[in-house]
């Protein structure tokens, strides 16, 4: 094992999951920062990137060695673990380990999630809303432009991907998300998740306590976007 440590703030560890990575055994590592504020947002204790880090990289690798044969994959989340300069380095060392590496990403940095691919076995791609619209759910203008360009890279690679959408009513409506799923198709997504939002503890406390989905029981639109993409599920939280 390394001496040195990848420069990686790390938030949290999840030890066991076995819906972070579609098919694998895999532990989550929880980046800190995100530079965007999306209103439905679960994990706002990741937002802040000066927070001190819970968990050193050396306490995260010993925990994989310890895990080596009985996990499958590593799955970097966030937050937005792409803004992490030690990113590259932390999934090679977990590679080295003998485990595949998944990520978690809203596609915000293009470029450096060029730089990543190679060393990906998978990605979660979360689409926020039409790129023109990406304002309205991250609180940054023009932010819509990285995650087009991210999704155009993903798709050239070849990598396993679900690109996945999380819709919350007072923020998407039905054209919304069928404008937003016609985009994906004419780029050639070929699995799409809408996943239902969790909203106990959303960041915007106007958007908590949703009872009811109306847009993901719409049977219209939901058989609409399986015409465009016959690989499109819906998660319920």
């Amino acid at each position: 094992m390394s001496t040195t440590s990848p420069t990686l703030s790390i938030g949290g560890l999840t030890a066991f999951t076995t819906i972070d990575f579609p098919d694998h055994l895999a532990a989550v590592i929880f980046c800190q920062g995100c530079a965007w504020r999306c209103g439905y947002c679960q994990n706002t204790s990741l937002l802040d990137r000066h927070v001190q880090p819970t968990l050193t990289w050396q306490q995260v690798e010993a925990f994989l060695v310890r895990r080596q044969g009985l996990l499958d994959a590593v799955v970097f989340s966030g937050g937005e673990p792409t803004l992490q300069k030690g990113l590259l380095e932390a999934m090679q060392r977990v590679r080295d380990l003998g485990f595949k590496v998944g990520l978690h990403t809203a596609g915000m940095h293009s470029k450096r999630l060029a730089e990543l691919l190679p060393f990906l076995d998978w990605i979660g791609f979360d689409i926020k809303a039409p790129f023109q619209n990406y304002a309205a759910i991250t609180g940054v203008a023009n932010s819509g432009k990285q995650p087009l360009e991210s999704t155009k890279r993903v798709l050239e690679s070849g990598i396993a991907y679900e690109f996945r959408t999380t819709v919350h009513p007072q923020l998407l409506n039905e054209s919304d998300v069928l404008a937003l799923a016609t985009s994906l198709a004419d780029l050639g997504v070929q699995r799409y998740v809408l996943q239902d939002c969790r909203t106990q503890h959303c960041l915007e406390p106007s958007l908590q306590n949703l009872s009811y989905n109306e847009i993901l029981a719409n049977e219209n639109l939901i058989q609409a976007i399986r015409v465009l993409i016959p690989q499109m599920i819906i998660r319920k939280m």
